[in-house]
């Protein structure tokens, strides 16, 4: 540990457990963590791949905080969770071979529309009105599963906020939206996070520490939520969404 700063080591756990606050519930935590890992001058693959192990323990965690609570359709979630890892994987080969930049202003302009959607639609997701799953519903989230997962490998931001969004489509309230949204995040996460390693690209000095960091923030940002609720959820995914439509422009411009 000896060529790594501890003020900077203790400076990354912090960035990390107030991104892994805020992602537990609707995602956008790299829009702090990943800007905190680059000013550790590590290479910007490494920080990508740095940030993909923490954001896979701290996902791991939201997992676990809310299954425990009652809040995630396991009935569900178990059939999707393969199918979002098998599209990660997939995303992340493809990124391989083609660049992905062109994706940015497609993105900018879905984060939009799901965010004036959202605003617009007063008491959506206070209440739950999922029914079940019907032929259209499961197709749906077959899509929703294969797609996502496909872009968290192959691209990656606002990955939360399309998830959450996806469950609020299919009659889920905000918490049970957020639940949902997280498990098949952790298992695009888990694909991604192996493609790094085999890589070589993880600094595992930094990630270890600052997953730990994630951790105690994913555990208290999943509870807050949970007992908070949509009063807390919609005006935190809201607020996220537009940062990640802010920080995708400021990319573009520059």
């Amino acid at each position: 540990m000896e060529h790594i700063s501890i003020d900077m080591l203790l400076f990354v756990m912090a960035a990390g457990f107030l991104a892994s606050f805020i992602d537990s519930v609707v995602g956008g935590g790299g829009l702090i963590s990943i800007p905190a890992l680059l000013l550790t001058g590590l290479p910007s693959t490494v920080v990508l791949g740095t940030n993909k192990l923490a954001s896979t323990m701290s996902s791991c965690t939201s997992t676990i905080s809310f299954m425990r609570s009652g809040k995630i359709n396991l009935r569900m979630v178990g059939w999707l969770f393969p199918l979002s890892l098998i599209g990660s994987a997939l995303g992340a080969y493809t990124v391989t071979k083609v660049p992905p930049e062109f994706l940015k202003p497609l993105v900018v302009v879905l984060l939009i529309l799901v965010t004036i959607y959202t605003l617009f639609k007063k008491n959506w997701g206070s209440e739950s009105t999922y029914k079940g799953a019907t032929k259209r519903i499961v197709f749906f989230a077959i899509m929703t599963a294969l797609i996502i997962g496909f872009y968290d490998g192959f691209f990656g931001p606002g990955t939360g906020s399309f998830l959450l969004f996806a469950f609020l489509l299919m009659g889920f309230d905000f918490v049970g939206a957020a639940g949902n949204a997280k498990v098949l995040n952790f298992a695009s996460n888990i694909a991604g996070l192996a493609m790094f390693m085999v890589l070589g690209a993880v600094n595992y000095e930094y990630g270890i520490p600052m997953g730990i960091a994630m951790v105690a923030g994913a555990l208290l940002g999943s509870q807050v939520a949970i007992r908070k609720g949509a009063s807390y959820v919609k005006p935190l995914f809201v607020s996220v969404t537009a940062l990640l439509i802010g920080k995708q422009l400021w990319d573009m411009m520059h």
